[in-house]
């Protein structure tokens, strides 16, 4: 049997416990939509978008002395889709800038859409392109409000952003669910990420890569960590970033280009492999 201070101590601390919940979300009328967390402060409804993404495909980037590097592997490949899109995974934004995405595609339209509105707004008002870090804080502002508030869910999507403004040269980032960004050398999002960065680590220079390096390394880092017996040409879209001329110029690789570097890369794994079975005999 209960006594009267046990109860009120219980009842205290069954109020403590709701009052902490309620604080995680918002009471409407009639009903209750949380952003739902734990007593510890975890945000699972993010955790769940992180594990969207970590079943998506594979996107890595590589930043150069010369320019900027998105590669990207393609999971819908069917000889039947009618390709409309020229690319399936990287969206050109504005002038100066180009992402790629990794998680729930119709969530990628609609933040690709609200980055390319955000540019233009600004191109607008001020009459030159957006620096490449407002970009990506502006639209993060908005994905973080998606955590934050009842009755919304946190879009399932990160986003690789490659870019050139007048103050930082050449520029890469990675946004999450969650709001948070940062600026990287070398990343990846999607599936195998944590190995593809482990592989990047240990592959990438810096200030000694050039974008012809940076495609040699994606083609080989995906080649290691994608689930496939054979890295294709119609699995991969690469896309680059340099100044000529004064202007940004972007352009998206042909099958027959990426086909060429796949080639080359398994040439120079093969005579590789050649000399180190003929020093083995050597020796």
């Amino acid at each position: 049997m209960i006594h009267g201070l046990q109860y009120f101590l219980l009842k205290v601390n069954i109020t403590s416990i709701a009052a902490r919940v309620e604080y995680c979300g918002i009471n409407h009328v009639g009903t209750k939509a949380y952003v739902y967390c734990s007593l510890v402060g975890r945000l699972y409804q993010v955790e769940y978008a992180m594990e969207a993404i970590s079943h998506a495909g594979t996107c890595l980037g590589i930043l150069a002395n010369d320019g900027i590097l998105l590669a990207a592997e393609r999971r819908n490949t069917n000889k039947l889709l009618d390709e409309v899109f020229f690319s399936e995974k990287i969206y050109k934004l504005n002038d100066n800038m180009v992402c790629s995405v990794a998680g729930i595609t119709s969530d990628a339209n609609v933040l690709t859409n609200e980055l390319r509105m955000i540019a233009q707004r600004y191109l607008l008002q001020y009459g030159e392109s957006i620096p490449c870090e407002q970009l990506v804080s502006w639209l993060c502002d908005v994905k973080q409000a998606y955590t934050q508030y009842g009755g919304k869910r946190p879009f399932g999507v990160s986003i690789l952003y490659m870019g050139w403004d007048r103050h930082y040269g050449y520029q890469l980032y990675q946004s999450d669910p969650s709001g948070n960004y940062g600026g990287w050398k070398a990343t990846c999002i999607g599936n195998n990420s944590p190995v593809t960065v482990s592989n990047l680590k240990q592959e990438y220079k810096e200030g000694e890569t050039t974008l012809k390096d940076a495609m040699v390394l994606a083609i080989k880092v995906l080649s290691k960590t994608l689930d496939m017996t054979k890295l294709t040409a119609e699995k991969v879209e690469m896309a680059t970033l340099t100044r000529e001329n004064g202007k940004t110029k972007t352009r998206i690789l042909s099958a027959k280009e990426v086909e060429e570097l796949i080639k080359a890369y398994e040439k120079a794994e093969a005579e590789a492999e050649a000399a180190k079975r003929e020093q083995k005999q050597k020796s």
